[in-house]
């Protein structure tokens, strides 16, 4: 069963990273944990957008499902967290 749960998350520390594949796939970083029997997790460059999977590979799904949503502008306000450069 696959449920998405949109909750505010702890941003990642690390900046948001996309890097595309030969074959025109990109990869984007997520941050993931278990908890119980439950996957839990958000795409690094949206935390704000949490789900949930039980397993990987379901939150894997999960989460590719939540990257077409908020790049495609099916969400709106969507808040993404990007990288200052300071002195």
């Amino acid at each position: 069963m696959s449920t998405r749960v949109h909750r505010k998350a702890t941003p990642a520390e690390c900046a948001p990273s996309r890097r595309r594949r030969s074959s025109g796939e990109q990869t984007v970083k997520y941050v993931h944990w278990q908890e119980d029997e439950m996957w839990l997790g958000y795409l690094d460059e949206y935390p704000d957008y949490m789900t949930q999977g039980e397993s990987l590979k379901e939150l894997e799904e999960n989460l590719k499902d939540i990257y077409t949503d908020v790049t495609q502008g099916h969400v709106p306000g969507v808040r993404r967290l990007a990288e200052l450069r300071v002195s």
